[in-house]
């Protein structure tokens, strides 16, 4: 068992954070962006700097699932004294919409550069087992519900499928003239997956939403893994 899986199991815990999710993924070979948690605002203001600004700061809590519902996400952060009001937002809004929660602190991550946002997933089914999901990104995936599936193990056969399925595909290549996705990076994205998924059985359920694709690749803005019940 993977030491990350194994400690947030002997925690009782079988939601990650997004940090713990990014690392693990990272370690899985999968491009993510640099996350790091403040539990501080001056802490928050000094990762900020280091990383160099714009940021994104989210709410870190192993019990707030969906960060955008409690208004824990602030983007384009261009300075020390936004960053600072940010945290002190983040951090009112949850507790105040939240109140049992424990939270963690704030992450702090760069702004990615713009692309087109697409969604790589996994869920399990009773007779199939892991399932692998692509589609459109953000909110996108909510409205459209523009994805494909497959079951795991994919050959890079599938995987190329998989994303010229979509109805969304010519989004994809450069559709009126915006910029081209590399589609052999998000290939090499979803066959990572697909082998990491293989090899950790105790994964439930896992969300990479968004990655931003472009024509220098791909990268894990976010993210979201589940555990299966000890």
């Amino acid at each position: 068992m993977h030491p990350i899986i194994e400690r947030v199991r002997s925690e009782g815990r079988v939601f990650l954070t997004e940090i713990e999710s990014k690392e693990l993924l990272g370690q899985a070979g999968i491009d993510v962006i640099d996350t790091r948690l403040a539990v501080s605002r001056s802490e928050a203001v000094e990762i900020s700097q280091q990383l160099g600004f714009p940021v994104v700061l989210k709410i870190a809590s192993t019990d707030i699932v969906h960060k955008s519902d409690a208004g824990g996400i602030r983007l384009g952060l261009e300075t020390p004294e936004q960053v600072e009001k940010a945290r002190d937002e983040i951090l009112a809004g949850a507790t105040q919409k939240y109140p049992q929660a424990r939270v963690q602190g704030v992450s702090v991550q760069k702004m990615a550069r713009p692309g087109i946002e697409v969604i790589i997933g996994m869920s399990k089914d009773k007779q199939f087992g892991p399932v692998l999901m692509f589609g459109l990104g953000g909110v996108w995936v909510e409205i459209f519900e523009d994805v494909s599936l497959r079951v795991t193990p994919i050959t890079r056969k599938d995987a190329r499928e998989m994303i010229e399925e979509i109805k969304g595909y010519r989004m994809l290549t450069g559709y009126r003239g915006q910029e081209p996705a590399n589609i052999s990076r998000l290939e090499d994205m979803l066959l990572a997956v697909s082998e990491f998924v293989e090899q950790n059985p105790a994964i439930k359920e896992l969300d990479i939403n968004p990655v931003i694709a472009s024509s220098d690749g791909a990268v894990a803005v976010d993210a979201r893994v589940v555990l299966e019940d000890s």
